[in-house]
């Protein structure tokens, strides 16, 4: 289940692509698929073990084009381990809302990222975000859990506020508020209630099958509910220096 939309988002074979935060790696391996060289990090090392052995079997399996390339490392996304400029794409997908210092998040996604380079940010949308926290304290007074909500206008002013220049946003995951509105309502850790379990079966015969019926009823309701608000934007080049900057007076 993919948050980024990668044809608003183009990516291009051999693109250097960080998936920053990267989790099980659902958009490291699509990257993967597309050719690109993906470096996946994560804080957490046995996610960042479980991404290594899905790349591996990829690899093994054919799924990524000749010329493709992915490494899975564990890392901190406020001191990153790479050189300036390093990379032509940068996923950020569901983390800045886990982060007290998300600006310097962002300083550090434009410091490796390369002039003219593309950067897509993914967070929970405010309004079914909201519900979740009224329903139910345990959904985000967790350790390493949810400290802020954004709002659209607060993130695009951040990615702004970073030097880098949004040029699209959507909402994604419709179909995903009423499950989490659920979870927060009987337990987030009780798996056992029916209409959890019977809205989870939806998911997963969604998921898998993706009928038209649902594909077309969660593009209706994006703008109402979507569970996630995206973010596109890229690092504009520096500007160019007058020619005359840098000679000597005659």
């Amino acid at each position: 289940m993919l948050t980024v939309d990668f044809s608003r988002f183009p990516l291009a074979p051999g693109d250097r692509v960080l998936d920053l935060g990267c989790g099980a790696g659902r958009h490291a391996f699509e990257c993967y698929r597309r050719g690109a060289q993906v470096v996946a990090l994560d804080q957490n090392g046995e996610e960042i073990r479980e991404v290594a052995k899905w790349f591996a079997a990829m690899k093994e399996a054919g799924e990524a084009p000749e010329g493709a390339t992915a490494t899975a490392m564990e890392g901190d996304a406020l001191a990153l381990p790479f050189p300036d400029e390093s990379f032509d794409v940068v996923i950020i997908s569901e983390v800045m809302e886990h982060i007290p210092d998300d600006k310097g998040v962002l300083a550090e996604m434009v410091r490796v990222l390369r002039p003219g380079g593309r950067i897509a940010i993914t967070v929970p949308r405010y309004g079914p975000e909201k519900v979740c926290w009224a329903l139910s304290d345990a959904y985000h007074e967790v350790e390493g859990g949810h400290i802020r909500i954004y709002k659209a206008d607060e993130l695009v002013a951040k990615v702004r506020g970073a030097g880098l220049k949004p040029y699209g946003s959507h909402h994604a995951h419709a179909l995903h508020s009423p499950y989490w509105w659920l979870k927060c309502a009987f337990g987030v850790d009780n798996d056992k209630a029916l209409p959890v379990r019977a809205y989870h079966k939806l998911l997963v015969w969604d998921i898998m099958k993706k009928p038209l019926a649902t594909r077309l009823a969660e593009q209706a309701l994006n703008p109402l509910i979507g569970k996630s608000f995206v973010v596109y934007a890229t690092k504009p080049h520096l500007p160019r220096l007058a020619e005359t900057d840098g000679v000597a007076a005659e």
